[in-house]
C-alpha cells in the first residue's frame, strides 16, 4: 500500500474542491491507484478540515464494545465501512472488514483479542537471559560436524531417490511396491 504525504493529501483535495477536476481526473493526474482514495480524502477533510488528514495513526486499542457498536451502526444503517470509518472518526475503514469477519467467525469473544504478539513481561525477559544454554549449543565442534555430515547424506540420498523417480516413475513405483508387500507381510506374520 503507498503512503502519501500529509501536504499531498491537502494538495489534492483542496485541487479537487477548486472544481477544476474531478476524481478519477486527478487520479490519472497524480497517479493514484484508485479515485475512491481521493474520494475518502474529500469526506474526511469536509468532516474533520485538514487535522482530519493529518491524523498520525496511533496503535489505538478499541473496546469490545466499541467494535460492536461500529458493526451493529454498520449493519442497522447499511453504511459503507469508509462511510462508517468517517461517522466513527477512525483512520482506516478496512479494519471494520477485519472486525466482521472476526466477528461472523468466532462471536464478540474472538473481537476482543489483540492483533499481534503479546508484550513480553520482565519477568520472562529475566528467565530467558538466565537459562543455560541447551545441548545444541554445547555441543563440539566435531560432533556439529559429524551431524552436518548426517544431514548430507541423508539430502544425497532423497536426490538420488528423487532422481530415480523423475527418471523412471512407473518403474520406481513398482519397485518400492514390492518392497513394500514383502515388508507388510513380514510384519503380519
Amino acid at each position: 500500500m503507498v503512503k502519501y504525504s500529509d501536504e499531498f493529501k491537502v494538495m489534492i483535495v483542496q485541487e479537487y474542491l477548486g472544481g477544476r477536476l474531478g476524481y478519477g481526473t486527478l487520479a490519472k493526474k497524480y497517479g493514484i491507484k484508485s479515485s475512491e482514495q481521493i474520494r475518502r480524502w474529500v469526506l474526511v477533510y469536509k468532516k474533520y478540515g485538514a487535522e482530519g488528514l493529518l491524523r498520525k495513526k496511533s496503535h489505538e486499542v478499541y473496546s469490545v464494545q466499541f467494535k460492536l457498536d461500529v458493526l451493529s451502526f454498520m449493519k442497522r444503517t447499511g453504511a459503507s465501512q469508509p462511510e462508517t470509518a468517517l461517522h466513527f472518526g477512525l483512520t482506516n475503514p478496512s479494519m471494520i472488514g477485519d472486525w466482521k469477519k472476526k466477528f461472523l467467525e468466532g462471536g464478540a469473544e474472538a473481537l476482543d483479542n489483540p492483533k499481534g504478539r503479546p508484550v513480553m513481561s520482565d519477568k520472562a525477559k529475566n528467565v530467558k537471559k538466565d537459562q543455560k544454554p541447551t545441548q545444541q549449543d554445547e555441543m563440539t565442534r566435531e560432533q556439529k560436524l559429524e551431524r552436518e555430515n548426517e544431514l548430507l547424506r541423508l539430502e544425497v540420498e532423497y536426490l538420488k531417490k528423487l532422481r530415480a523417480f523423475q527418471m523412471d516413475p512407473d518403474g520406481y513405483l513398482e519397485k518400492h511396491k514390492q518392497r513394500y508387500r514383502s515388508n507388510s507381510k513380514k510384519n503380519s506374520d
